[in-house]
């Protein structure tokens, strides 16, 4: 079960978050990012319905705007999103890749077609099959982001992946210097708390 599913999903508003550092880099880490955590147990779901799956893909160069995208293709975009999402929390926390994740990505990485394959019917016999043009643009964004998830969890800035520690923030990114928080507003949430742990600490002493 994602963590999506435990927690209600908010039609696809702009939040007003920046991206988090380090997805101007990796396409896949803002396609982890794509379902944000908010206050009150909401998420809020860039992928939640087949327009905002077009508009995200359409947003990263993934996708025609007129790609006509449907519910089954955003839900494979989901799915694929969790799985990234499990391999970044096991990089994160130290863990071993969860295999289930490893065979999503690894399926998503060999489905990019570079051939029409042969089939075979009783009304045409042999012939070439030729894939439904809106499942060849998600086949190849979903190889994309997969390739691009694989570089990150095994290049030189895995090392610098870190989970945003703001609660309720689900976000990662990559750490900079001492920046460890995905934006200036979870910064300043962190920072309020501690603030008033420290005061509600000092009151009960």
């Amino acid at each position: 079960m994602s963590e999506t599913d435990t927690a209600a999903t908010v039609d696809t508003a702009d939040p007003g978050l920046p991206l988090a550092p380090g997805a101007e880099l990796y396409s896949a880490l803002d396609f982890a990012n794509s379902a944000i955590a908010l206050p009150g147990g909401q998420f809020l779901d860039s992928l939640g319905t087949p327009s905002g799956a077009n508009q995200w893909l359409l947003d990263h160069n993934l996708a025609p705007a007129d790609a006509g995208m449907q519910e089954i293709c955003a839900a494979r975009l989901r799915s694929l999103r969790e799985e990234v999402r499990a391999l970044l929390a096991a990089q994160v926390g130290g863990h071993p890749a969860p295999a289930t994740a490893l065979a999503a990505v690894n399926d998503a990485l060999t489905r990019v077609p570079t051939a029409c394959p042969l089939g075979w019917d009783a009304v045409r016999g042999m012939h070439r099959t030729t894939p439904h043009p809106i499942d060849q643009i998600v086949d190849q964004a979903l190889g994309m982001l997969a390739a691009d998830a694989a570089d990150l969890l095994a290049g030189p800035d895995a090392e610098r992946l870190t989970a945003c520690p703001s609660t309720p923030c689900n976000r990662y990114l990559l750490r900079a210097g001492r920046r460890h928080w995905c934006s200036v507003r979870c910064g300043d949430r962190a920072r309020a708390a501690r603030a008033y742990a420290r005061r509600t600490q000092t009151t009960t002493d």
